[in-house]
């Protein structure tokens, strides 16, 4: 068997100088709007191996800088899923006091689900809504979960500080993106098909890891 890296630190060291030569070789002129996006969308294709991220992950109304706000003074981030969640560094999360939950097993949640007949994903947001700090939504498997964030929004039933759109899949999931897109939410959505919770997670890692960068 053939010498291979056996060092944490440097795999992911290893890893992000692949990254960059391959994007060397698809766009050699391809320029980052700045640090943070740039670390972000590295951070995705990390995730994913899935260079479409490139051209698909989109920022809108200064998103990282709502979300590492949220981060930084004591908000909350929820999740749709607990995959997404438990993908989120919550050692580093807990030493800077920032809050995080994934209602979707939450008895509450099935009881208002059942009952109004929405989707448990829908019923979490309604949940998490009443919830008295600041907020970052994290979604990253499911579609209802983001048209109930852009309806209660439109209904001024709730103030997201930003979103995280990544549900993957294909009935609505490309639309919902788009349509929080073309919202007036801040947001990182990935446009497409294409996404999911451990991409979800890792966006919420790539601005907790680079607070540094966010200006």
């Amino acid at each position: 068997m053939s010498d291979y890296i056996t060092i944490p630190n440097q795999i992911t060291d290893k890893s992000f100088e692949m990254i960059q030569g391959e994007i060397d070789k698809i766009d050699p002129n391809h320029k980052f709007n700045s640090a943070i996006e740039e670390a972000t969308i590295k951070r995705a294709i990390h995730t994913t191996a899935d260079f479409d991220y490139l051209q698909n992950l989109k920022f809108t109304h200064d998103a990282i800088t709502k979300i590492a706000h949220v981060m930084q003074n004591g908000g909350t981030i929820f999740t749709d899923t607990t995959m997404a969640l438990a993908g989120m560094n919550k050692r580093k999360l807990d030493a800077i006091g920032c809050h995080y939950h994934c209602y979707i097993s939450e008895p509450e949640v099935f009881a208002r689900a059942k009952e109004r007949g929405i989707t448990r994903s829908m019923a979490a947001i309604e949940v998490a809504a009443e919830v008295p700090t600041e907020k970052v939504f994290v979604v990253g498997n499911a579609p209802t979960a983001l048209y109930k964030i852009l309806e209660m929004t439109k209904a001024g039933k709730l103030s997201p500080d930003a979103v995280i759109g990544v549900p993957v899949g294909f009935v609505e999931a490309a639309e919902s993106k788009q349509a929080l897109y073309e919202s007036d939410v801040p947001a990182i959505v990935a446009l497409g098909r294409k996404g999911g919770s451990n991409l979800a997670a890792a966006m919420v890692n790539a601005v907790l890891y680079n607070l540094d960068l966010v200006k």
